[in-house]
């Protein structure tokens, strides 16, 4: 049975849409007229030289970003990477060096720091996630709450943080929540999720050459019992305590250790170790995209 998830390490898909979001980025921040601040004030000759350092200990992520947001906005404009995604950093800490025309340094000086302060942010959080449940099995996932277009590089993200990208669309998996069940049988009762399930995973024969991860959400330990037998990939644990994960554990490993159990709702970095010491295989987190806070960069000018 399949039960992983596409991961988004770093490649041609997240690069072009991050490239997309750079020149939208460059074209809401400059309009028509560009930065005339730096126009009125400083000589078009002008040169610079800057560092992009870390304010705040975190998890770099998004250090893609600074050559492609410099080539936009000035190809002539060189750079010095000081340090890679995924690392530590520390305040003070310098990431990366940019050298050129002082103008344009300063017209790319936010978007570099957006980027990269909103994907650490990200980066950061999830590592600290990560860090809460080590020792036990369980591994962090993100969700599909994330900032419209900002997807890939969010789950990318949150690979630099050291945890797990969940589906990234709706074509990728089957994942059948309460909802479904009430829809998915049209004018008759509800479905129950083991019919639920038979009913997927007949569509996904039908219809996928190779097979994708079914996964089905449940409420009680009553459906968790009813499903396992039917095979899901996947059984979504909602909104459960401790105790009733651990309980759902215990039923796992006795009707069909295979499955894989994920817990999801309501966990915060205050209960997310006490959700792995049950025996859950994964717990995922909204928060880790939704909910990040951004870290803090700066902008330091050098001496020439």
């Amino acid at each position: 049975m399949p039960n992983e998830f596409y991961q988004h390490f770093w490649g041609p898909l997240i690069e072009e849409e991050l490239r997309n979001l750079i020149e939208f980025a460059l074209l809401e921040d400059t309009e028509a007229l560009g930065d005339v601040t730096s126009l009125a004030l400083i000589n078009d000759g002008t040169e610079g030289s800057a560092v992009i350092a870390a304010r705040q200990n975190g998890v770099l992520a998004g250090m893609h970003a600074i050559p492609l947001i410099l080539q936009t906005v000035d190809p002539e404009l060189s750079l010095m990477p000081l340090a890679e995604n995924a690392c530590s950093v520390v305040p003070g800490m310098k990431i990366a060096a940019i050298r050129g025309k002082a103008l344009s340094i300063l017209v790319a000086e936010r978007l570099i720091l957006n980027f990269i302060s909103r994907l650490s942010g990200i980066a950061t959080l999830t590592r600290q996630y990560v860090d809460a449940v080590a020792g036990t099995k369980a591994r962090i996932f993100d969700t599909r709450k994330t900032t419209p277009g900002w997807r890939r590089l969010q789950k990318y993200a949150v690979v630099c943080g050291g945890g797990v990208n969940h589906r990234t669309s709706l074509a990728d998996a089957v994942l059948i929540k309460d909802n479904h069940l009430v829809l998915g049988a049209g004018n008759d009762k509800p479905l129950t999720p083991a019919g639920a399930v038979r009913k997927a995973q007949k569509f996904v024969k039908q219809h996928f050459a190779v097979p994708i991860i079914v996964e089905v959400e449940v409420d009680t330990l009553e459906q968790l019992c009813e499903v396992l037998p039917v095979n899901p990939d996947i059984v979504l644990l909602d909104n459960m305590s401790a105790e009733q994960l651990e309980e759902a554990v215990q039923i796992r490993n006795q009707l069909n250790p295979a499955v894989k159990l994920e817990a999801s709702g309501g966990i915060n970095l205050n209960t997310v170790r006490a959700a792995a010491e049950t025996g859950v295989d994964r717990i995922s987190v909204g928060a880790l995209t939704h909910s990040a806070p951004a870290l803090d960069f700066g902008l330091d000018w050098q001496s020439v």
